[in-house]
């Protein structure tokens, strides 16, 4: 009985090594460390953005929305199941460190050793009972680097989980952002009907007095009638931005946010964002950390299907019984038992298994080309974000003054043809010129709303303290 158990001790103790490569974090470019090249004094500051940078807005609607976004929303819970489904591979992985056990018993009628009288074997029926045990020695790592991969595996997928916050939490602050700026857009286009309007009632009295022409009339009824025309676009669009914020709550879109449908201007941070430098984003952003756990993943796998090249090895063991009644079973006569190491190895025929390597490898190769691609694109998001905000804070401040401007001209328009001093004409064109200034200025508020949330959606803020989502319980 010494033999098998210094078999047994000798592979347990030859089970310490792994074949394959292990693991290491990728290098990422230098440059990844400086500051962003578009991150200027007027549009952004060396500041670390804040987890929750909703909250620099300082709306309490948009907040309230958010949160409930973060815990609510149908596609955060279909990430939280793929997490579950990755942690349950985890866990079938891990059994593999324990032994796998079989019980089996039968009652079938047939011949057996135990009814053999003489040369005759008589048939009856048979009972039959046993218990295997196997338990698969780890000589060259195959189950640890199994084990491994689908650990790896299961935080790229908690990774992945934290980009659809990430996505979450910026389009919910988006929509918000957009339904408040089609409200304002529809207020800035009711207030040029309102000039229109009144700009047609003068038209009309200085008609009626001999000093304009029914001409003048209808090119000034015209206007007001483009004027009212823009309005109804911008109560549809606020109204489709407000089904599309129920919705990313977690809500049908009949029942749509009364304080958001509420809201009468964009949300908008006044000061340079806080944005940090090149190799903290690398650090937060959760789609790097998702293809570096991708990268680890694979590596390992490497290892599993090298582990084909060497033999596999496995403690057996069982024992059993054969009879025709209970007592016959458990007596000596019917008991059975074996155990003992069992060795299976495809040499010399280890074709597949250099096919399987070959294409493990392969399979890291792209992994390290896809992190690499992944840290790159992280930049340049930020970049493109950072220099888009910046272009139109520039347009922003120029259309104020534009505005300023044609208010200014059309307030001595409108004077000035009280006295006849100016032709109707040039009222008219002063007065689109204004309301156009107006309806651009509306349009630069919401395209600055939606830069500075491309631009925090770019660093890849807002996972880091959002509770846990449940997913539906399944039938």
């Amino acid at each position: 009985m010494r033999r098998p158990a210094g078999i047994a001790a000798l592979l347990l103790a030859t089970s310490a090594c792994a074949v394959g490569p292990n693991a290491r974090p990728p290098a990422t470019p230098i440059a990844a460390g400086a500051p962003f090249v578009s991150a200027a004094p007027a549009v952004a500051s060396a500041a670390a953005p804040p987890a929750d940078w909703w909250r620099l807005y300082d709306d309490a609607t948009l907040d309230g929305l958010v949160k409930t976004a973060l815990t609510e929303n149908e596609n955060l819970k279909v990430a939280a199941a793929n997490l579950a489904r990755a942690e349950g591979v985890l866990q079938q992985a891990r059994a593999g460190l324990f032994p796998t056990t079989e019980l089996t018993a039968s009652d079938v009628y047939g011949t057996g050793t135990v009814l053999k009288v003489g040369p005759i074997a008589r048939p009856a029926w048979l009972a039959n009972a046993g218990l295997n045990v196997a338990y698969q020695v780890d000589l060259f790592g195959r189950v640890r680097r199994t084990i491994e991969a689908a650990h790896a595996d299961a935080e790229a997928t908690a990774e992945a989980e934290n980009v659809v916050r990430i996505t979450v939490a910026a389009e919910t602050a988006r929509a918000y952002a957009d339904a408040c700026a089609f409200a304002a857009e529809a207020a800035s286009a009711k207030e040029s009907a309102t000039i229109a309007q009144e700009v047609a009632d003068l038209t009309v009295r200085m008609r009626d007095l001999g000093a304009r022409s029914d001409f003048d009339v209808a090119s000034a009824a015209a206007t007001l009638d483009e004027a009212r025309a823009a309005v109804p676009t911008f109560e549809g669009e606020q109204r489709a931005q407000l089904y599309e914020l129920a919705v990313l709550t977690g809500r049908p879109p009949a029942e749509i946010s009364r304080a958001a449908a509420a809201c009468a201007a964009p949300p908008r941070i006044d000061k340079p964002l806080p944005v940090g430098d090149g190799a903290a984003l690398i650090a937060r952003r959760p789609d790097v950390r998702q293809a570096e756990r991708t990268l680890a993943a694979d590596t390992a796998r490497i290892g599993v299907v090298a582990a084909d090249f060497f033999p596999t090895v496995s403690l057996t063991g069982g024992v059993g019984g054969e009879g025709a009644s209970l007592k016959q079973l458990a007596s000596s006569a019917g008991f059975t038992y074996q155990v003992g190491p069992m060795i299976t190895w495809t040499f010399p025929n280890i074709a597949v298994a250099r096919a399987e390597v070959v294409q493990a490898r392969a399979q890291a190769s792209a992994s390290i080309a896809a992190f690499d691609q992944v840290v790159l694109t992280a930049l340049k998001e930020t970049e493109q974000a950072l220099t888009t905000y910046g272009a139109e804070l520039k347009r922003h401040a120029a259309l104020s003054a534009s505005r300023d401007d044609n208010q200014r001209a059309f307030d001595l328009a409108r004077f000035q043809l009280q006295h006849g001093a100016i032709s109707f004409p040039d009222l008219l064109q002063t007065q689109r010129n204004l309301i156009a200034a107006k309806a651009e200025l509306a349009a630069s508020d919401q395209a600055l709303a939606e830069d500075q949330v491309a631009v925090f959606q770019a660093l890849g803020g807002g996972w880091q303290d959002a509770p846990p989502v449940v997913p539906p319980k399944a039938p």
